[in-house]
């Protein structure tokens, strides 16, 4: 059961007083309150719709990401009873489980309208790359300026027994002649405590970042570890470079926008026979590097094709994917974009 929360002033003297707490009179006021700010729920969590249509004809208060580039589900309780809230939060999870990066990013910018596109503000709001795969899991929050016996027993139970990524937050109100409004924020069971569960019990798909040693450790089993090596000394003398799930990342502040990925090594995807793989996002790497179209193909391994990061993405987010084989073929392109005394 959520801690009971009160709240004193500390006045002149080391003198307390303290401030009353009321029951929220609107709970669409949290609402708000959270959709204009929902660091005040998460500081891991960005909101990329409102009010969001399911197939099923139900609407989700809040859908947010958080920086693993998991959904979030975040459900106000309103009126309704444990059981209503628990079969709607479910329901909505059913469905958010099948969304593909393509329609999460169609449904977050028309959302996010002028803040967007998606990728640009994720990156902004976190100061890390977009991730590679989005929606590999996905938690829900229940919130309210009260939550009942019931509905804590069935988050509770949830989460214990089967690693369900569900949590409850209450939020209490306070109002004071002196302070004006105030609200405090407590969560049913610790947040860290529902990822473990969630990763131990449960059925999560997320899969943890890489580390450096991991994706050197994978490149060595796959019989690319020079090619790797030799890239990635390379490629650190020119970007910010960072591991993720599947990859590493090399990454940019492009037009004065935080970090965005220019160009992937693929270890895990890479083999003696095949080579190393990579994927680059050939617009933002021609911007950076002051190469044509036509001199980046020319410096490219003659092994690839065309991608896009998602079906029908933005040209910003497409490119070529492919293998480097040989060693002159690392080093054409090192030098194409590094310095003479850097290659």
């Amino acid at each position: 059961m959520p801690e009971e929360v009160r709240l004193w002033q500390v006045r002149d003297g080391d003198q307390l007083r303290e401030v009353s707490a009321l029951k929220l009179d609107l709970e669409s006021r949290l609402e708000t309150w959270l959709a204009q700010d929902i660091s005040i729920l998460s500081s891991d969590l960005l909101v990329i719709g409102r009010q969001v249509e399911t197939e099923y004809r139900g609407y989700i208060d809040l859908l947010c990401i958080n920086s693993a580039g998991d959904l979030v589900i975040v459900e106000l309780k309103r009126d309704r009873t444990a059981r209503e809230i628990a079969a709607q939060v479910l329901d909505y999870a059913s469905w958010v489980r099948d969304l593909s990066h393509r329609e999460i990013t169609q449904l977050a910018d028309a959302y996010l309208k002028d803040a967007g596109p998606l990728e640009e503000y994720f990156t902004r709001a976190f100061g890390i790359g977009f991730p590679e795969t989005l929606n590999t899991g996905h938690e829900m929050i229940v919130v309210g300026s009260q939550i009942d016996d019931s509905t804590e027993r069935i988050v509770g139970y949830l989460s214990d027994e089967y690693g369900v990524s569900i949590n409850a937050a209450t939020f209490t109100f306070y109002q004071d002649r002196e302070l004006g409004e105030l609200i405090a924020r407590v969560f049913l069971i610790e947040p860290e405590t529902v990822d473990y569960k969630a990763r131990t019990k449960g059925a999560s798909k997320r899969r943890p970042n890489l580390t450096y040693d991991e994706l050197e450790r994978i490149a060595s089993k796959n019989g690319v570890l020079y090619m790797y090596e030799r890239l990635v000394r390379g490629l650190q003398e020119r970007f910010y470079s960072a591991p993720l799930r599947e990859c590493i990342s090399f990454q940019a502040d492009i037009d004065d926008r935080k970090r965005l990925a220019v160009f992937n090594l693929v270890p895990q995807d890479s083999s003696r026979l095949r080579g190393l793989r990579f994927r680059i996002y050939a617009l933002r790497f021609e911007r950076l590097t002051g190469l044509t179209h036509d001199e980046l193909l020319t410096v490219l391994p003659e092994e690839r094709e065309e991608w896009q990061y998602y079906q029908d993405a933005p040209p910003d987010l497409t490119g070529y994917a492919g293998y480097f084989r040989r060693t002159e073929e690392i080093e054409k392109f090192l030098s194409a974009i590094l310095p003479e005394d850097a290659v």
